[in-house]
């Protein structure tokens, strides 16, 4: 096993921005480190309250962030390069914060980062809560419906507050998806001397709205009656809407799994129907991406409130009719066709887009296009098969099975291409044959 790469060397404090972490008790909780580096700062930039917690020793320029924030990053920073340079963030600067926007501009060389305990190990402090065992969602900046994603009866859950309006939104949301008796907590300026906590549940949430600087704990708790949503794929077709162009819950839990997503992955969903392939992905890890391409607008709008009912509002819907609606998308590393297969042009443009080593799967219940999909099955390899499900129905006083129509599946993974293997290596001698069993040892299963 090789070594790992080693990490890069910390930069000296005078050549690098310096990334301060500071909580709602302000100079007061800052160590000495983090204190000797504002004091010496000639420009100190953050967000309004936060260069309100420092004292007026920290004689540094004083430079709030504009909004929107990041397209400013580099430029401001550049504005002031040649002197000490501090920049301001609210606890854990690489934790949802401003830290992850410096190292995507800057590099992580270009930066000396002293953090400070973040909001999470503060509530989990106060809760009692286990830190690894309790999901963060965060909301700064974001669709209060990636909340959805994250129900599960039983869960802890730590939402990281937008504003003051946030609790409020999280109890609507919880209401909406049948997690009304859910104990909530919403709790203040953690860390300082004005910290607070107000408790409830989500179905009688009345608090008005409180401190902008909150964080929500929430144990999850389900109605009975409420339908349960699993993690895996394979979710129950009511939990979609839909008028008949949807891929089955049986269908759609074999398609992912041989579409196997992976974190930080992005899906071409073509012929989304009800965006059911789509959300599931992107719902099997919070990095997964993807982009669904329908060509009806009033299909297009069900697969947006699709996702925004099942936690995926990051879903990206294309309007448009393929192959040309594919024109301009990111690479996919994945991509799968649920519909319009026949579409001249459409399969040879998905398998140009995806690169070596990329997936494609194809579904069809039609003969025309399980031939096309028979013709390239036999042109590139991979699996091609056929689902067939068929569900327990009443007949009569009794009880028989109906069909679905079964689905044909085709699979395949894009090649890599390799070295070159050189000449054929030599065949070895044939073995020599296998004795028949004996006869007189009745296992049955002679292998």
């Amino acid at each position: 096993m090789s070594p790992a790469s080693p990490l890069p060397p910390v930069p000296a404090h005078a050549s690098a921005v310096s990334v301060v972490g500071i909580g709602a008790d302000g100079w007061a909780g800052l160590p000495e480190p983090a204190r000797a580096v504002l004091l010496d700062a000639e420009v100190l930039i953050g967000g309004e309250r936060q260069l309100g917690l420092l004292p007026a020793e920290c004689s540094g320029r004083r430079v709030p962030w504009p909004s929107p924030l990041r397209p400013a990053v580099r430029g401001l920073l550049a504005e002031h390069t040649g002197g000490a340079t501090a920049v301001l963030a609210s606890g854990d600067p690489m934790f949802y914060g401003i830290g992850r926007a410096l190292t995507e501009e800057l590099g992580a060389g270009a930066l000396h980062v002293l953090p400070h305990p973040s909001s999470v190990s503060y509530a989990c402090a106060r809760l009692g809560w286990p830190v690894e065992d309790t999901e963060t969602v965060t909301l700064v900046g974001r669709p209060a419906a990636r909340l959805a994603a994250a129900l599960h009866d039983g869960r802890r859950l730590l939402v990281l507050s937008a504003d003051a309006a946030t609790p409020a939104a999280v109890a609507a949301l919880l209401r909406e998806h049948g997690y009304g008796p859910s104990r909530m907590r919403v709790l203040e300026q953690l860390g300082g001397t004005a910290e607070d906590c107000l408790d409830g549940t989500a179905g009688t949430w009345e608090h008005p709205p409180g401190d902008p600087l909150n964080v929500v704990a929430v144990d999850c708790a389900r109605t009975p009656e409420a339908l349960r949503l699993g993690a895996v794929p394979g979710l129950p077709d009511e939990a979609y809407e839909h008028d008949g162009q949807l891929t089955k819950r049986h269908v759609r839990a074999a398609t992912l799994g041989v579409l196997a997503p992976a974190p930080g992955e992005l899906l071409w969903d073509v012929g989304g129907g009800s965006g059911s392939v789509a959300a599931e992905w992107m719902r099997t890890h919070p990095s997964c991406r993807a982009v669904t391409v329908e060509r009806d607008l009033v299909r297009a709008g069900r697969i947006t409130r699709n996702a925004d009912r099942l936690g995926v509002p990051g879903l990206r819907v294309v309007t448009g009719r393929a192959p040309d609606a594919l024109a301009g998308l990111p690479v996919p590393d994945a991509v799968f066709v649920g519909g319009g297969l026949t579409a001249p042009g459409l399969l040879d443009a998905c398998w140009d887009a995806l690169p070596p080593g990329g997936r494609l799967v194809a579904n069809t219940v039609t003969l025309e296009s399980e031939a096309l999909l028979t013709e390239w099955y036999g042109r590139h390899g991979g699996d091609l098969v056929r689902l067939a499900v068929a569900h327990a129905v009443p007949v009569g006083g009794f009880t028989g099975w109906r069909q679905a129509m079964p689905v044909t599946q085709w699979s395949v993974q894009k090649p890599v291409p390799g070295p070159d293997p050189g000449p054929a290596p030599r065949l070895r001698p044939a073995p020599a044959a296998r004795p028949a069993p004996d006869p007189s040892y009745a296992s049955g299963d002679d292998r």
